[in-house]
């Protein structure tokens, strides 16, 4: 079995954040560098969508809503919004509905006074879905995104017509069987004290890892900055800084190996159809790991989406978005 661990995730995703390249001053590099981006058009830093809000368990959560038809529910992880499928949503909004929630505490959200553990954020989604009375969904999920989304799939799968992954919290990755080194960036994040400095007071997730996380070109200043906007203090970052502490390392927390191995099941065994789009090299899912995934995981397939790290939709935004459209109209259609 192919299996690289989370450790081994973190150290893909340090390298990208403190690994700079140099620059080329030949000739051909200098005239590439003035010439127009040919992918210019697929990114945006504006996010032209309608503000909406409903109450869960007693906090705003706030969401994209557009369109109608198929319901596409779009899922980020950390330390992002909803802003982070900008790029992605308008091909897909042509062919159904879109909905895209910031988790609670993350994006335009509420911050409630709650740990912000994998179970507070199942529950929030769940009165999410529950409040907009979302029916035969398309999950659409990245990196926590799919802990939440695919645990709603294994629990309530007459509600999800079909799945889609990238960067998962899935096996063969997760539950990892060893924690990570306490001296790996991961480990710190681990250890108290520690990882309370690096994450809420200096900022390391959002400035090192989501600032640096990308692979075919520089983060905007001017998506960075939204990205900041929720966490403008060490307090507002609580929940930023607990998702490392949730994932399943080293046996720990019991709770959340109990859930990735039964949503990991969930995929072994399910009907539901399933896409896995992956990038190279990444960092949570190679492309070796997916391979795996499409072996083991029930009725599955594989998308590459071109070269990419963690954040996937900040380099290809327009072959992820083009690729879940044309997967869904030949899978269901």
């Amino acid at each position: 079995m192919i299996h690289r661990t989370p450790a081994a995730a973190a150290a893909a995703l340090l390298a990208v954040a403190c690994t700079t390249a140099p620059a080329d001053s030949t000739p051909s590099a200098a005239a590439a560098a003035s010439a127009p981006d040919p992918r210019s058009q697929a990114f945006s830093t504006e996010f032209p969508y309608e503000p909406r809000y409903v109450e869960v368990l007693g906090a705003r959560m706030h969401y994209v809503d557009e369109g109608e038809g198929q319901v596409f529910l779009f899922l980020h992880g950390n330390p992002t919004s909803s802003y982070l499928w900008r790029n992605v949503m308008p091909h897909v909004a042509p062919f159904g509905r879109v909905v895209a929630p910031d988790n609670i505490g993350f994006g335009r959200s509420d911050k409630p006074d709650i740990d912000y553990t994998l179970q507070d954020h199942m529950a929030y989604t769940d009165g999410f879905i529950d409040a907009l009375k979302l029916t035969d969904i398309i999950l659409i999920m990245h990196d926590w995104g799919s802990g939440v989304g695919l645990s709603y799939a294994r629990r309530h799968p007459d509600n999800v017509k079909g799945v889609v992954m990238m960067e998962a919290i899935t096996p063969p990755s997760f539950p990892a069987p060893e924690a990570p080194p306490p001296e790996s960036l991961f480990g710190r994040f681990r250890t108290d004290g520690v990882g309370q400095e690096l994450i809420m007071e200096q900022n390391v997730f959002i400035d090192q890892l989501l600032g640096n996380a990308t692979a075919t070109r520089a983060m905007p200043e001017a998506a960075m900055d939204v990205y900041r906007a929720p966490f403008p203090t060490p307090e507002s970052r609580y929940p930023v800084y607990v998702w490392p502490n949730e994932l399943p390392m080293g046996g720990e927390p019991a709770r959340n190996v109990a859930e990735v191995e039964a949503y990991g099941e969930w995929l072994m065994t399910s009907p539901t159809p399933k896409l896995v789009q992956y990038a190279s090299p990444g960092a949570i899912i190679s492309p070796d790991d997916a391979v795996w995934m499409a072996a083991n995981y029930s009725n599955t397939e594989l998308q590459f989406i071109g070269y990419g790290n963690h954040y996937i939709q900040e380099d290809n935004p327009e072959a992820i978005g083009r690729g879940i459209v044309e997967w869904a109209r030949r899978t269901f259609d």
